[in-house]
Parts: C-alpha cells; sequence; structure tokens
C-alpha cells in the first residue's frame, strides 16, 4: 500500500506536519511545502536580534494527548521540553485558584470551594454549576454563547469577570458574548472530568518551531520524505485520479493532497476548483479574532510572582515570565486574545500601556531594554455557536483540508491543529484500503 501512495502537504504548521508525521510513521512517502522561511505557522518561532521569541503564547493542557504523543513521536521529551504546573488560575490580587493533586473532579471542586477572591457564595454556585455539567456529560441540548449558559445558571457578574471570562477567552480566543457553550464544554470535559493530570499546564521551554514541526522535518525526512522551505503552492490542480501542486520552482504529481494552510490561503487555492464551493463558502463565512503579544526585555532580575499571572480588567491580559520557563531572564510576554480596544493603538502605544500597568501591578521600576510587538490579526477563527467548520473530507476524495478551523470538537488549539491533520491521515489510508479507491499506478514527479 505504502509504495502507491504520494503525499502532498501544503503548510508546514502544526496542521501538515502532524499529517506528515503520522504517514511518515506508516511508511507512507510525503512531501511537504512551506512558503516561509521556517515551519510552524501561527505557531512558530521568531527570531528578534539575538533572542528567540514565538509568534503568540501558546498552553498546552495535559489532555492535549495527540500532540503530546506526536512531540514524542518526532525525538520529543514532554518532561524536558515544558514547564508543568497543576491547574492555576491567578488574577493579580483578584483571584488566586489552585488545584491540588486530588483524583479530578475533586481536584476542581476543591481548587473553586478553596478560591481566594470570590465570595463563598460565588465559590459554591461555580461548583454547583460544573456539577451540573458533569450530570449531563458536558452536553447541551443545543448550543448556546457561553454568557447565556452563566446566565441560565446564576453565575453571577464578578465570579463571570474573574473567572469565566477569562478562561473562555483563554480557551476559544473568543468573547463570552460570541464564544460557543458547547465547545468550551467539550475543552472542559476533557481538561477537568477526567484524569487529574489532564488539567496540568504545560509551558514550553523552547519555541514553538523548535517544539514539533522542526523536528518533524528531520522525522519525515528520516523516513524518506521531503520538505520545503520557502517554497509556496500556486495552484492546485486535479488531474485524473492524481492531484499535481504548481510552484514557482516545479509541478509535482500526487495521489493525494492535504491542504494544511490558513484559512485565507486555503480559500485562494481552492476557490478556481467549481467542486470545492462549498468548502469555500464556508471558509469565508468564518470571522477571525485576533492574538497580540508584547514582550518587553528588562534587566536579567526582574521576575514576576509566577510563571503564569493574569490580570483583572487591564488591557493586559496573560503574562508570561520568559525566564522562569524558558531561561530569558528578565522577559515578560503579554498576551492579549480576542478584539478590544487595544486593536485600535498603534503598537507603540499599546507597548507603553503594557508598560504602565506593569509597574503599576508589580512595582517594575526599571527600565526597558527593549519590546516588542507581535500582531497576529488573523490568528484564530471566532468560535461561535453552531458554527459550520469545514470538513476535512472534501468534495474531491483526494484533496483533504487540515487546520484548527476545520471540523472537530475543539476550538483553534493545537491539539485541535494537530488532530486535523491526523484525521487527514486517517482518511489518505482508508481511501486506498478498499479496491474501489486504490490508485491503478504510481505517481512520479513531473518537474517542470
Amino acid at each position: 500500500m505504502a509504495e502507491e501512495l504520494k503525499v502532498g502537504i501544503i503548510g508546514g504548521g502544526y496542521a501538515g506536519m502532524a499529517a506528515a508525521a503520522e504517514l511518515s510513521a506508516a511508511g507512507i512517502p510525503v512531501t511537504v511545502f512551506e512558503s516561509a522561511r521556517q515551519l510552524g505557522g501561527r505557531a512558530r518561532g521568531v527570531s528578534y536580534g539575538d533572542t528567540q521569541l514565538d509568534n503568540g503564547q501558546h498552553l498546552l493542557l495535559g489532555c492535549y494527548r495527540e500532540t503530546l504523543r506526536l512531540i514524542e513521536l518526532v525525538g520529543g521529551d514532554i518532561e524536558r521540553d515544558f514547564l508543568r504546573l497543576p491547574m492555576q488560575l491567578d488574577l493579580h490580587h483578584h483571584l488566586e485558584l489552585r488545584a491540588p493533586r486530588l483524583p479530578a473532579p475533586l481536584h476542581l471542586l476543591f481548587a473553586l470551594l478553596n478560591a481566594k477572591g470570590l465570595s463563598w457564595r460565588e465559590r459554591v454556585k461555580a461548583a454547583r454549576f460544573m456539577l451540573a455539567l458533569r450530570s449531563i456529560n458536558f452536553q447541551l441540548p443545543r448550543d448556546m454563547t457561553v454568557a447565556e449558559l452563566l446566565r441560565q445558571h446564576g453565575q453571577e457578574a464578578s465570579l463571570t469577570l474573574k473567572f469565566w471570562e477569562p478562561l473562555t477567552i483563554a480557551a476559544l480566543n473568543t468573547p463570552i458574548a460570541k464564544a460557543s457553550a458547547q465547545v468550551l464544554l467539550n475543552v472542559l470535559r476533557d481538561a477537568l472530568n477526567r484524569a487529574r493530570a489532564n488539567s496540568d499546564m504545560l509551558l514550553p521551554s523552547i519555541d514553538f518551531t523548535a517544539l514539533f514541526p522542526q523536528r518533524a522535518a528531520g522525522f519525515v525526512e528520516d523516513h524518506g520524505g521531503k520538505v520545503h522551505l520557502s517554497q509556496g503552492v500556486d495552484a492546485i490542480i486535479p488531474e485524473g485520479q492524481a492531484i499535481a501542486l504548481q510552484s514557482a520552482q516545479c509541478r509535482q504529481r500526487f495521489s493525494h493532497v492535504i491542504c494544511a494552510t490558513s484559512p485565507g490561503i486555503a480559500e485562494k487555492l481552492l476557490r478556481p476548483l467549481p467542486q470545492m464551493a462549498d468548502t469555500v463558502r464556508k471558509i469565508t463565512t468564518l470571522e477571525q479574532q485576533p492574538i497580540y503579544t508584547v514582550y518587553v526585555q528588562y534587566p536579567a532580575q526582574v521576575r514576576l510572582p509566577h510563571p503564569m499571572i493574569g490580570l483583572h480588567r487591564r488591557i493586559s491580559q496573560w503574562l508570561f515570565d520568559k525566564g522562569r520557563i524558558a531561561g530569558q531572564h528578565g522577559l515578560l510576554a503579554c498576551v492579549i486574545s480576542a478584539e478590544g480596544i487595544h486593536q485600535e493603538m498603534s503598537q507603540e502605544v499599546l507597548a507603553q500601556k503594557v508598560i504602565v500597568e506593569l509597574r503599576e501591578e508589580f512595582g517594575i521600576t526599571e527600565a526597558p531594554q527593549w519590546h516588542k510587538v507581535i500582531a497576529e490579526k488573523r490568528a484564530t477563527f471566532c468560535c461561535a455557536p453552531d458554527l459550520q467548520r469545514p470538513s476535512q473530507l472534501t468534495a474531491l476524495p483526494r484533496l483533504l483540508l487540515a487546520g484548527d478551523y476545520t471540523a472537530g470538537e475543539y476550538p483553534a488549539t493545537l491539539e485541535g491543529a494537530v488532530m486535523s491533520g491526523l484525521e487527514c491521515a486517517r482518511l489518505v489510508k482508508r481511501s486506498v484500503s478498499s479496491d474501489n479507491s486504490k490508485p491503478d499506478k504510481r505517481y512520479p514527479d513531473s518537474v517542470a
């Protein structure tokens, strides 16, 4: 079977490299085309002078089983590559919630009932809400916004502002008035309702390109595949049972193609194909949400109280102490997720506001050595209720679609991206397991 397959993958982000690694492990040759000079897509390493940054801070959870499995498959070491913390939610001076090492869901109930910064009434209401969700197996009869669900269960305004809203924005990158309650419940189900370790927070100590995509590229090449950087694909061209990919450098034919790009690039590549009209329509209806990351380099002695800490009702949302996490002492990363007034500011004004908030909240009086704003204005899709996301299987059976925005239970997370890539790999293998869809010849390269 493996000798009859030849898979082209457009995009070297987490979805594309997950598919590439899984297929390579099965002995199926793949060729990856990445238009950028580095792998990772919207979760990639960024060099700034002598400092290695990321284009955004991503938090993994212990329940991200497939992402963690693939990192180990391609040579990573979870305990070495991450700072692992038990579930905790700290909003400076406003909320402190920490889960003890008890079996799930007792660890969550203990954390809620002992949370600092919430009244006893709020703690009990939050605990009852979680028990009510558990009683329905985290499955709603109909989807709705998170805000609507919270109102139905009597979650008060202060509790929502301190706990549910930061949690929702961190998980879905979508404001609670727009966010899908069912998708949030899917994350809560997997992270909080099963094994205690599933709720662990894993903060990468290396950049996101090095964490998985770069290692996956080596794994692919060790298994006979190819990974091309700075080589985008200009056109997808069906040719009988084959699919050709046209780039500036060459034209190659494949038995299957996985389009694992951002939604915008996928739309441009698929629009010329009449069979893909429904997929294109679903992609174009996706609303996008931003993520801004403000890096501030202070002298090495500057530290935050915790590796990760949130601010309440500030422009800054989540702060990461890269010294504690990755040995980059004095480097603080401020993440601002979803839409908001920060989008109306210039990057310089935004950086200065973050610096002022750091001084006011933590008494940091040292002058920053430099600052850098990285704005991903179309970082994720808006995870709205009953959203019709495009399927991985398209109207052209040998053309598959991968990405965190494709159909699935998860929001736009690394695990969602990886799971979509794995689904495409499964569909490739399944498509040739029956006689009806088995290719009748090899697909050699045809280099222009």
